[in-house]
């Protein structure tokens, strides 16, 4: 899925302007098949306006404290599995490449579950996936 991104800014004299008008390629590694990530926008501090537009620098998977991100994560589904034989090592090292800090945060034993100093928003657009907490407790998202 390719998810379209328009930005707009302000001239000097406080007029708006389309900066870009863009597909965004999701981001995909070969640990998580089937997942993808749109990276839509992100800052490390509050944003001041008026703004030109230009993306902020943001390196990072999550947001340090003032900062946030958008985006949209696509999970696949239970069927795709990793491939045998998989070079675990290259695959983490691609995640952290492509995905900065992401797998910091997440606990090793137990797949997909972390913990941020973020605010999430989940919300499923299509299908269904099960939101599990710390302890087993879970919630059906459709």
């Amino acid at each position: 899925m390719n998810i379209r991104r328009v930005v707009t800014g302000q001239r000097a004299d406080g007029t708006s302007v389309f900066v870009s008008d863009e597909l965004m390629e999701p981001i995909t590694v070969s640990l998580l098949p089937g997942a993808a990530f749109h990276q839509l926008w992100a800052s490390d501090t509050v944003v001041q306006l008026p703004t030109d537009g230009r993306a902020p620098v943001a390196p990072g998977f999550f947001p340090p404290a003032g900062g946030f991100r958008f985006g949209v994560f696509t999970v696949g589904p239970d069927a795709v599995t990793t491939s045998e034989g998989m070079d675990f090592g290259a695959a983490l090292a691609e995640v952290a490449r492509k995905l900065p800090g992401l797998a910091d945060s997440m606990e090793p034993a137990a797949p997909g579950m972390h913990t941020t100093d973020t605010v999430d928003y989940d919300f499923v657009l299509s299908g269904e996936v099960w939101l599990e907490l710390d302890h087993g407790a879970q919630v059906h998202l459709r």
